[in-house]
């Protein structure tokens, strides 16, 4: 009996120690140096904007890059700022956005900034805006049932973003989402119709990566509280997909970002 014990303490301990060295030892591979990064939060409280833009901004900070926060979108039309920002993390949901800001956004990233995001920061911002949901790749629609269990499934498992992440668990908002065919997917998820019975079977992805001219562009829909940057594959997915954004200006641009779905 003590044996059985003591072999169940040892293994709890190993893999909590497998655990903390796969979150931790990855941040030597995201090095943000010289690297300027603009974090914009604000709209849906529930979404607690403000305290996301603090958690990663600590992380950024910590791993080398230089963050300015915003709690306005009016920085977009700070021509100054935004052609020196390498990366822009936006957490604004349910928001409108003026016309010089929006040109000051797409500018940006068309020239090579990146743009990153989740859930409604950036797949629900500016409904009023077609030209924004062409830079992001897709809006928010409904998320049926509020806070239900579902998979994640990884659909690319070379990416590196998704790479060595398996399929996941979580339970929290199901985004139901109109996505441009022109991303590059790498998770979906599958809708079990329990809610409304007309989207049964529906795929729709959750992670996805783009070009917005010379800018690269990341989404995952997750992100509605706080405590899903716990999750493990999330967290990991979150550090790899700022990264990769942020080299728009320091790789070549990447083209047939396409999902194989879609290819002919």
């Amino acid at each position: 009996m003590i044996n059985c014990l003591n072999k169940k303490i040892i293994l709890t301990v190993f893999l909590l120690f497998i655990n903390i060295q796969f979150s931790f030892s990855q941040d030597s591979n995201f090095d943000f140096k010289n690297k300027n990064v603009l974090i914009v939060y604000g709209g849906y409280p529930p979404h607690q904007p403000k305290k996301f833009a603090k958690k990663v901004e600590k992380w950024l900070v910590k791993n080398n890059a230089k963050v300015t926060l915003s709690g306005s979108t009016e920085i977009y039309a700070n021509d100054k700022i935004m052609s020196k920002t390498d990366l822009i993390i936006q957490s604004v949901t349910m928001l409108d956005i003026k016309r010089n800001e929006l040109k000051g956004l797409s500018n940006a990233i068309s020239n090579g900034t990146g743009l990153a995001g989740f859930h409604g920061g950036l797949g629900d911002s500016f409904r009023n805006s077609t030209e924004y949901q062409y830079i992001v790749g897709g809006q928010f629609v409904a998320h049926p049932g509020g806070h239900v269990s579902y998979d994640v499934n990884i659909i690319d498992k070379n990416d590196f973003i998704t790479k060595n992440i398996n399929d996941f668990n979580l339970k929290t908002e199901q985004y139901y989402m109109h996505v441009d065919p022109n991303n590059k997917v790498l998770a979906t998820t599958k809708f079990s119709g329990d809610n409304d019975y007309w989207i049964k079977n529906a795929i729709i992805p959750v992670i996805w990566k783009k070009q917005f001219g010379k800018g690269r562009v990341f989404y995952c829909s997750l992100g509605h509280s706080m405590d899903v940057f716990d999750i493990i594959e999330v967290k990991e997915i979150l550090k790899r997909g700022l990264f990769w954004a942020s080299e728009s200006k320091f790789k070549k641009s990447q083209k047939n970002l396409l999902t194989p779905l879609y290819k002919n």
